[in-house]
């Protein structure tokens, strides 16, 4: 997450400064009041600065309530405790991945992302591990999580994040009839619909030789993602011609 810059502090560094005002029996009520919910956004520097601030005895507080903000602040916060050596976060973090509230589920993906800002070797792990797991949600935290722009800075990090993509992605083309029609399948698809196009803008040559092995898939729902991911920009300008290419394959 990059923070919105106001002045010489950025909006989070505004709520960390904030929060550290409070008293902590203020913290709740502060929270539900500036969550932005009910609405169409939720106040993600608001729960970014909450990751960071909280103790851990209220980070996993609020990843068990069954408030949705506070349920997603409890998640991103789980990363920084992962990131600071806390092995019972992945625990918790796995579960939550398969929350069936999507801003939490969210909120998990950006603590994946909130280790890699500290130990990028971890996070991949982490995505690797969770690549595998049976659940289609879980899949679906480790790409999402892994294809953040910021991360994808050397040629060895995309390298392994286009292994997991596909992972997935066979993954998706080996499901069956019945696990196609659930809606935990359709979460990953869309998430493959443009993960991949943020790992290959990242590394165009190994990103693209990969892409291009999914093209003359036969499957439905891998055409889908290849399709989607042709609509975004970013592929076009990371090879001109190569998406040419796949765009006339796709016309």
């Amino acid at each position: 997450m990059r923070p919105l810059i106001i002045g010489s502090l950025s909006k989070v560094d505004q709520y960390r400064a904030a929060l550290r005002d409070l008293a902590s029996s203020e913290w709740d009520p502060y929270l539900k009041r500036n969550s932005g919910l009910p609405g169409p956004r939720g106040n993600l520097e608001l729960a970014w600065a909450v990751a960071e601030e909280a103790v851990p005895s209220r980070i996993r507080r609020y990843a068990a309530s069954a408030d949705e903000y506070l349920g997603t602040c409890g998640a991103i916060g789980l990363g920084r405790l992962l990131a600071e050596g806390d092995g019972g976060a992945l625990v918790e973090l796995h579960r939550l991945a398969a929350d069936r509230r999507w801003r939490v589920r969210e909120g998990v993906a950006m603590a994946l992302q909130r280790l890699g800002d500290i130990d990028r070797k971890h996070m991949l792990a982490v995505a690797e591990m969770w690549s595998k797991d049976p659940s289609w949600l879980v899949k679906r935290a480790a790409v999402a999580g892994v294809c953040e722009p910021r991360l994808l800075d050397r040629p060895s990090i995309v390298q392994k994040v286009l292994g997991i993509l596909d992972r997935a992605t066979k993954a998706v083309g080996a499901a069956s009839p019945d696990q196609r029609r659930l809606d935990e399948f359709r979460v990953l698809r869309q998430a493959l619909g443009y993960c991949w196009s943020v790992a290959i803008a990242a590394l165009p040559a190994t990103g693209f030789d990969r892409f291009e092995g999914w093209s003359g898939s036969a499957d439905p729902d891998v055409k889908w993602i290849v399709r989607e991911n042709l609509k975004k920009n970013r592929l076009r300008k990371a090879d001109p011609d190569r998406f040419g290419s796949l765009s006339r394959l796709f016309g």
